[in-house]
């Protein structure tokens, strides 16, 4: 502490808890009691609530600081927007706190909730903590609060909590809340309309609950699917509890959803993804994309071999014909030389036809691997699988041919295995008698995971005995460019315009 700092007062943080008096920390009613001044922010009407809760502790001498913000909704004719007018309006609240500290007071911020979780006291902070000793003092938050009234653990285990401010764009708010175990929706009120919408788009509303003026007066809950839109005040939360303690029913029918996990782990699921692998009862799949799931308690995991794709399919569809939620991953994208075909292939059968199957896309390879090499795919491109294990090898030359006499560039699936040596070289081969060799190559391998190398050869140096399973080859065009950059690092891209 600074010297002048040693006559100036001490600034509080003061979280007061949800509501109820009796929920305030004894820490919290102490520096109440022991302050000079108590500041607290409210709207034009004059009112409150953090004052309320802290009543049973000021004295009739205490120095009250009424901080009462200018605009109640973002509208406002402030030269600098709604935006520039808290902005001003915080700049003024801190210098009258500041006269109080200079003059040796001890000023006590009022919060409800906690001070640094979504508090009018943080813009105090921001603008006073470093100019004067200063303590924040912890309380209990709604969502807290929320909880213990609902009377369900909000998170078990390994489940992720997810907080919200409703006050998101309602595809974003969607996208979180599908990405999540649990979740709290905070600043409700107006937003709610859009809350609810966006519970349902994410395929939680039957889960989410409905909690007003927790621990106060007026206290509500409920169903948020129950609740009136015109009846949603400000302090208000929605919540999604624990999913481990707050099992679902039973559906009333099954389906299949085939999903894509992407090139590698969790980082490569899309929002969409994680919500239809969070709600399904049974994984199936290739033991190596089972194994990129998340655990979940009470779930039940298939993992089988790579090549027996036709009775996986089958083998879910029949689990979902037993009612069962089934989630048939793989990796990538499932409509790119993966398990959609498979599933929908034998969905097609009579005894099949009225099981639900749907399909969410994925992260495929070669996106992957064009944007870890630059943008080479940039202009058309064709994808061709070098697989001969379901159909000839002459078709493949043929579309080779065809694609490579069409200047497109490829993005070459399954190059190579340890039963499948040859198909490298003869592809390379054929495409140098259509291709200058300094054609770039890009040699991607086990992009997004712990072993990702992302090479550019050129056509003729292409080493086949370098490329196996986990590589995607991309192999320009005419007019595919590839640079060496400052860092020394060789990028390509293929330009979207023709001269």
């Amino acid at each position: 502490m600074s010297a002048d700092q040693k006559t100036t007062g001490r600034l509080y943080g003061v979280g007061l808890g949800p509501g109820d008096p009796e929920l305030m920390t004894l820490r919290a009613a102490r520096v109440i009691a022991e302050a000079d001044v108590i500041a607290y922010h409210c709207a034009r009407h004059g009112r409150s609530i953090a004052r309320s809760i802290a009543a049973p502790h000021l004295r009739p001498d205490h120095i009250e600081e009424r901080l009462m913000y200018p605009i109640t909704v973002e509208t406002t004719d402030h030269p600098g927007g709604y935006r520039g007018a808290l902005d001003d309006f915080y700049e003024e609240a801190a210098a009258r706190l500041a006269e109080h500290l200079d003059a040796g007071r001890t000023v006590a911020v009022l919060a409800e909730g906690d001070p640094f979780f979504y508090g009018s006291y943080q813009h105090m902070h921001k603008r006073l903590a470093h100019r004067y000793p200063t303590e924040v003092v912890p309380g209990v938050t709604s969502i807290s609060a929320a909880a213990a009234r609902l009377g369900t653990p909000l998170c078990e285990a390994e489940e992720v909590l997810t907080v919200i401010p409703g006050t998101l764009p309602e595809d974003e708010l969607s996208a979180r809340l599908a990405a999540t175990d649990s979740a709290v929706v905070m600043k409700l009120g107006r937003t709610f309309p859009a809350v609810r919408r966006a519970m349902e788009t994410s395929g939680r509303l039957d889960e989410a609950r409905y909690v007003e003026r927790a621990t106060m007066s007026g206290e509500r809950t409920g169903p948020l699917a129950d609740i009136d839109p015109d009846s949603v005040p400000y302090f208000s939360v929605a919540v999604v509890p624990s999913r481990i303690a707050n099992p679902r029913p039973e559906p009333q029918s099954g389906e299949v959803v085939v999903v894509g996990t992407g090139p590698a782990g969790p980082l490569w699921l899309t929002p969409e993804t994680r919500r239809a692998l969070a709600d399904a009862d049974e994984i199936v799949g290739y033991t190596t994309y089972v194994d990129r799931v998340p655990h979940r308690p009470g779930q039940i995991r298939h993992g089988s071999d790579n090549k027996v794709e036709s009775e996986r399919a089958e083998f879910a569809l029949d689990l979902a014909r037993r009612g069962r939620r089934v989630a048939v991953v793989s990796g990538g994208d499932p409509g790119v030389f993966a398990m959609a075909t498979a599933v929908l292939e034998v969905a097609s059968e009579p005894q099949y036809t009225h099981v639900p199957v749907r399909v969410l896309p994925g992260v495929t390879a070669a996106n992957a691997a064009a944007a870890a090499a630059g943008a080479p795919l940039g202009h058309d491109y064709a994808t061709i699988s070098l697989s001969d294990r379901l159909k000839p090898w002459e078709v493949i030359e043929t579309r080779l041919r065809a694609a490579a006499e069409a200047d497109l560039v490829l993005a070459i699936y399954n190059p190579g295995s340890r039963s499948r040596t040859h198909q490298v070289a003869a592809a390379r081969d054929l495409l140098l008698e259509l291709r200058s060799p300094e054609t770039p190559v890009v040699v991607a391998r086990d992009v997004g995971g712990p072993e990702q190398s992302v090479r550019v050869v050129t056509l003729k140096t292409l080493e086949p005995s370098e490329v196996d399973m986990r590589t995607l080859l991309l192999i320009g065009s005419s007019r595919t460019r590839a640079v060496e950059r400052g860092d020394g690092r060789t990028i390509t891209w293929t330009p979207r315009r023709y001269e």
